[in-house]
């Protein structure tokens, strides 16, 4: 079973309680079927859902005063936390992720906005630029490396570039990125 299917009803159950329910995803999940009609769910009862090009892990914050942060390497575990200003860091943190998250409509098209769209471009770009590989860029945004290619291949051929290390150089010097930003 799916994890969202499996934290469903507690979603639910929880949100018709009033417990505030707010969730940043990867801009990828706009094309995962099985994510959007989880979301299309919890958003008609309350919840609010935003994506980012990149997405920290997770963060679960109650009432400003208990945190809990995932071990990497233990996915079922978390560190919890009480501290109370690490637990107001971790939430400033993600206050400004979601205020530069664009929100998640199910219900509306399309999911690749002009926003989104950009947003993973420069992404990429910006991975680009800094000498990563299209596979360890996929691996970071949740998406294949075939797509990732793709971005990089169009870009490429946009710029006349020849090799990859010409690429980078000539997408940090073509003042793309700002354009991007300005987008």
């Amino acid at each position: 079973m799916h994890v969202l299917e499996q934290s469903l009803p507690r979603d639910l159950r929880d949100l018709r309680r009033g417990i505030r329910q707010r969730t940043i995803y990867q801009h990828t999940v706009r094309s995962d079927r099985t994510t959007l009609a989880y979301i299309e769910r919890v958003t008609t009862e309350g919840a609010e859902v935003r994506t980012l090009a990149e997405v920290a892990d997770r963060i679960i914050v109650f009432d400003g005063d208990l945190a809990f942060v995932p071990f990497s390497d233990e996915p079922h575990r978390a560190l919890r936390i009480q501290h109370p200003a690490l637990v107001r860091f971790l939430a400033r943190h993600f206050d400004e992720a979601w205020a530069r998250a664009a929100p998640v409509r199910p219900e509306r098209v399309p999911l690749r906005t002009p926003v989104v769209t950009s947003d993973l471009q420069r992404t990429i770009l910006q991975a680009v630029v800094g000498g990563e590989t299209d596979e360890s860029i996929a691996r970071r945004l949740g998406m294949s490396r075939r797509s990732v290619a793709e971005h990089v291949r169009r870009i490429s051929e946009r710029l006349g570039s020849n090799s990859r290390a010409q690429l980078g150089c000539l997408i940090a010097t073509s003042g793309l990125l700002s354009g991007l930003l300005a987008a």
